[in-house]
């Protein structure tokens, strides 16, 4: 082998591993001081102590689950692994009384017989737990009921997660709340949800830049199911060529569960079946997105199964689009996303206001759904419906029309970042008008495929 080739492949050796770098931190947390600042506002806001529980290990179970933590636990710790707990201790009044951590972190034993299945977890004994982590202290899981009885002496008052009325699944809010009730029989219980919701709607420079990465290996999602459609296909070999750009673009998972609809079927809101072959005339709803560092997409796209609109179904998708353009135009600071006057209400009129069913009836009927919602460590993010939108905010614009009788639905949704004057379209890489589409659809029917 001559030195060229040895120095080319050297190149292509060193590019490699960069890459996967690359992939590999694209998974990790944020700096610590992320997190630190985080919990340094929260316990500025709430004058009295919070405890936030992890996710156990109970909540997911059989050979195909992987472990995600718990959003709000996340959100103020970074800490990704399970049966951990987090506690904060508001300042004293008075400094030169103020003694002790006033956040610490809980961790189970390791346990190297577990290990050896799901390799090193860290420990409350490790030495630089606290040095990782950002904690000013990390202690053993067992010293949380203690310390909370402890802290009941001088605190009437504690802030935890409280379950809602029916908690769906694993009642983990449910579980945990109760614990601490038991642990405090005679102090009062205030639900922490409410306050740690404001925050999180709020998004951070480090969250921005995260949401924009799982944007942005969703739009080459879209753009390379774009590319593959025909009619032959099944939904699912859409949504399992998407699956695979996400990670190829280090997604840690899909954003929420795929859904590829045609047909009648792109006229179903979350039709997540994906059993049926796509069909020439089919319009094809497609809404799938990444996550990327715990941080979720939402995007959605309706094509033609053929790589052209009919008449009517171009009718249907320019009107979507005009309401879906008059909905960005509203979304600014101050505005509201629901009720009266709203970001919502300027989409339902345009859809209401132009265009028609067979019989003659205007279209507002088959806008039935939200216009968006707040994104996230959630694809549907903690939000506040009755106060306005500000500044860092990110949101979804997706207005729909779904006709069953005429087989055709039609969304179009994009993420939108609230800016200091009006709004930055997260998501402007991937076309929405159905010329660009049209196009985009046309490139691999006019390069024959080897």
């Amino acid at each position: 082998m001559n030195l060229r080739k040895i120095a080319q492949r050297s190149a292509l050796l060193i590019l490699a591993i960069a890459c996967a770098s690359l992939l590999i931190q694209a998974r990790f947390r944020q700096p610590n001081a992320e997190y630190q600042a985080r919990r340094a506002k929260l316990r500025a806001a709430i004058n009295a102590p919070i405890v936030v529980f992890g996710y156990t290990a109970h909540e997911y179970s059989g050979e195909l689950a992987v472990f995600a933590q718990e959003e709000n636990f996340y959100y103020l710790t970074g800490h990704d692994e399970p049966d951990a707990a987090l506690l904060l201790i508001p300042d004293s009044p008075d400094p030169k009384t103020s003694t002790g951590p006033h956040e610490i972190l809980y961790l189970p034993p390791r346990n190297p017989n577990d290990e050896k299945w799901g390799g090193p977890k860290m420990g409350p004994d490790d030495p630089d737990a606290p040095e990782k982590t950002g904690f000013q202290a990390v202690e053993p899981f067992a010293s949380l009921h203690a310390d909370l009885v402890n802290l009941a002496k001088t605190n009437a008052t504690f802030y935890t997660e409280l379950p809602p009325k029916q908690e769906n699944g694993y009642p983990h809010l449910t579980i945990w709340s109760a614990w601490v009730r038991s642990a405090l029989p005679q102090s009062t219980i205030n639900d922490i949800a409410p306050p740690l919701a404001s925050l999180r709607q709020i998004k951070s420079p480090g969250e921005i830049a995260l949401l924009q990465k799982a944007v942005d290996a969703s739009v080459d999602a879209h753009l390379a199911a774009m590319r593959m459609m025909r009619p032959g296909l099944f939904e699912y070999q859409i949504a399992a060529r998407m699956k695979e750009v996400h990670e190829m673009e280090g997604c840690t998972r899909e954003a929420y569960a795929p859904i590829v609809g045609a047909g009648l079927y792109s006229t179903v809101l979350h039709y997540d079946d994906l059993k049926n072959e796509i069909k020439d005339g089919d319009m094809v709803v497609i809404d799938v997105a990444g996550e990327y560092g715990g941080y979720a997409a939402d995007i959605t796209r309706t094509l033609p199964a053929n790589g052209k609109f009919t008449p009517r179904q171009r009718e249907i998708y320019e009107i979507v689009l005009g309401a879906q353009n008059a909905a960005l135009a509203a979304i600014k600071p101050g505005a509201m996303l629901f009720g009266p006057k709203s970001v919502h209400q300027v989409a339902f009129d345009y859809i209401n206001t132009h265009g028609h069913d067979l019989q003659g009836n205007s279209l507002g009927r088959y806008f039935f759904h939200g216009l968006g919602h707040h994104l996230g460590l959630d694809v549907h993010d903690p939000n506040d419906r009755t106060s306005p939108l500000q500044p860092n905010m990110v949101i979804t614009d997706e207005p729909g029309i779904y006709i069953p009788e005429e087989k055709i639905g039609v969304r179009i949704e994009d993420d939108v970042l609230v800016t200091a004057d009006g709004n930055q379209l997260l998501t402007a890489k991937l076309p929405r008008t159905p010329d660009e589409i049209e196009k985009i659809m046309a490139e691999p029917r006019a390069t024959p495929q080897p």
